[in-house]
This record gives C-alpha cells, structure tokens and sequence, in this order.
C-alpha cells in the first residue's frame, strides 16, 4: 500500500513544537527545484534558509503540497512558494534543533519481506541457532 510522504505533516509539527518553544523556526529550500518562488537574490549555493514565524511572514500556509506566504525581503513584498518536496529541513533559530530530510530523489526501498525478518514460526529454528556459540575457556 503506497502512503502519502510524510513530510508534510512532520514539518507542520515541527514547526508548532518550534514555536510553542519560543524559537524561530527557519526552512531550508532547495531554490532551483521545479516550481520554487523565492527571491534569488538571497539563493547561496542553490539554497535559501527562510523564516517562516509568524512575525516575518504574513498569509503563511503549511499543506500536503507546499509553504506558502507573503514576506518581505529587503522591504520589498513577495509572494513565495516552496513545494514540500523541495524544504530540505525545518529547524529553531537559536538552537538548531529541528530535522534535515532526506532527498526525494532516493530510489524506493525495497517490498517487505512476507513476514518480518525477526519472526520465526514455532519449530523453525535450525540446529545452528538452536545451540549457544559462546564456550566456556579456563
């Protein structure tokens, strides 16, 4: 069964755990990830660290499909939008405590085993896991 990625409701967690905490909760963004509206002239290496407290942004939104919010920068107003897929972590200000993610461009793990790797049917033990294989030495 394929699930909905978690991100999204990881980052809105972290977020209210940010805040609730009285930090300041920044994002990092992948900049050039497709449909990213950031102000470039703030982009350092393909990335922009971006608060997104309630004191610096107006509008903001959290969704399953992406940050949203009017800000500021350099005193001028725009609009930014960040897919979900593209928030490359979510942590406070001042202490960093938060989480970087993985990338999405990961290949998809493997199926499951048909029964967990650690659970073994009653009587299925072989004789090698049967006997101890540590010796007493004198």
């Amino acid at each position: 069964m394929t699930m909905n990625s978690s991100r999204p409701y990881i980052i809105r967690a972290l977020y209210d755990w940010i805040l609730e905490n009285e930090c300041t909760p920044y994002i990092l963004v992948d900049a050039f990830g497709e449909g990213v509206e950031v102000p470039q002239d703030h982009v350092k290496d393909g990335q922009i660290i971006l608060n997104i407290s309630p004191k610096a942004v107006q509008s903001a939104s959290i969704s399953n499909d992406a940050v949203e919010f009017n800000g500021r920068f350099g005193g001028i107003p725009k609009r930014v939008l960040v897919p979900i897929k593209y928030i490359l972590g979510i942590y406070a200000k001042e202490n960093g405590q938060g989480m970087i993610f993985e990338s999405d461009e990961l290949p998809d793990p493997p199926n499951p085993p048909e029964e967990p790797l650690n659970f073994r049917k009653k009587g299925s033990l072989d004789k090698r896991s049967a006997k101890p294989s540590l010796k007493i030495v004198k």
